[in-house]
């Protein structure tokens, strides 16, 4: 399984030493491993956590302050101290990175989109070694990526990766109670329908916001894009290099990627779907061709709107059961749509090459 482009998303329990700081040498292992997978041709962006909990740990008590300014304090102390180590370790393999700071925002706007991939883009082609990670500085509230589990799946879409891996302090995804010695990794899931989220626990990262939940619904949209998704122990010696070399013999969590080609508007539609609010809800025979065949969503097959909309808008395509189905882009506003669903012989509401399916 030869990969071109991969996205390593290292996560803050990864990078955290147990006194709250930065986990030096365990950063310079995962470096270490990287480089060699640099130096074996395959072009790497690497999204890191861990810059909240490096600035915390230069603070041994604060002024009272709400959670927001603490984040912002955090952030700010931790990333410059974050991609310094990075620049340095990066350095001792004869590679140059560089800082990719982003927001949500970045990912609403097709011409931020553009901009940023071009970014992205220049920095592989000449060599470098992308190190992204989310603006907490001015990221908050509705703009924060959900973590940045999220923000490697969103990166990997739009690089066009072969493949991602998440790296946690767990070896995958179990069949049960981690902590208990019965139960499994599962090694591998294929579809989204796959029954796995009974087995993962809602609890959050300890130093971010993410939780193994959210991983696997992130691998799981990741997977359905094209990608392949791979959810391993950052804290295992030599992980990546050995996955690298034996992917399917690995201890981890496999999310098979879908075989399909994607355009680039359709995948930044795909991306925007955390934005939108409004949804257009279709009946089963319209689900079906929608999954059946390469077609555009006529009113006739859409039986009520769930908000407002403006034309251009990206919404939510729900089946009766309110299940997100897909995402496209309106041909006209809610109150037009409004006139038309239900009925025979009407335009399009969501042409194909603006329509996402999951």
């Amino acid at each position: 399984m030869p990969f071109r482009r991969i996205t390593i998303k290292i996560g803050s329990n990864v990078l955290t030493a147990p006194q709250h700081g930065l986990d030096a040498a365990r950063l310079s292992a995962l470096v270490a491993q990287i480089a060699a997978l640099y130096h074996q041709g395959i072009e790497i962006i690497v999204v890191s956590s861990g810059a909240v909990a490096a600035g915390r740990g230069e603070f041994a008590a604060l002024r009272k302050q709400d959670a927001v300014q603490a984040r912002q304090l955090y952030s700010a102390i931790g990333q410059a101290k974050l991609i310094q180590l990075y620049y340095e370790l990066f350095q001792q393999h004869n590679i140059v990175c560089g800082q990719v700071l982003t927001t949500k925002e970045n990912f609403r706007s097709r011409r931020h989109y553009l901009t940023m991939q071009g970014c992205v883009a220049t920095m592989l082609a000449n060599g470098a070694i992308p190190i992204v990670n989310e603006n907490d500085t001015v990221s908050v509230s509705e703009l924060m990526f959900t973590d940045n589990d999220e923000l490697s799946g969103l990166m990997s879409e739009m690089m066009n990766a072969d493949a991602l891996v998440i790296l946690s302090n767990v070896d995958g995804i179990y069949n049960g109670d981690p902590h208990n010695s019965q139960s499994k990794i599962i090694r591998e899931v294929r579809s989204r329908a796959d029954d796995f989220a009974q087995f993962i626990t809602h609890n959050k990262s300890e130093f971010g916001r993410g939780g193994m939940l959210t991983k696997a619904e992130i691998a799981s949209r990741t997977a359905a894009a094209g990608i392949e998704v791979f959810i391993a122990n950052g804290k295992r010696n030599n992980i990546l290099t050995d996955w690298a070399a034996h992917p399917n013999e690995t201890l981890c969590t496999h999310f098979v990627a879908k075989k399909q080609k994607t355009s680039s508007i359709k995948k930044w539609i795909h991306h925007t779907q955390a934005f939108a609010t409004s949804a257009l809800v279709v009946n089963a025979g319209a689900v079906e061709a929608l999954r059946k065949a390469a077609v555009s969503l006529l009113p006739i097959g859409v039986t009520r709107i769930v908000g407002t909309f403006e034309k251009g808008d990206v919404v939510k395509i729900m089946d009766e059961q309110d299940a997100i189905i897909g995402v496209g882009k309106v041909t006209c506003n809610s109150e037009k749509a409004s006139q038309v669903i239900g009925k025979k012989g009407e335009k399009e509401l969501v042409h194909y090459n603006y329509l996402f399916l999951q």
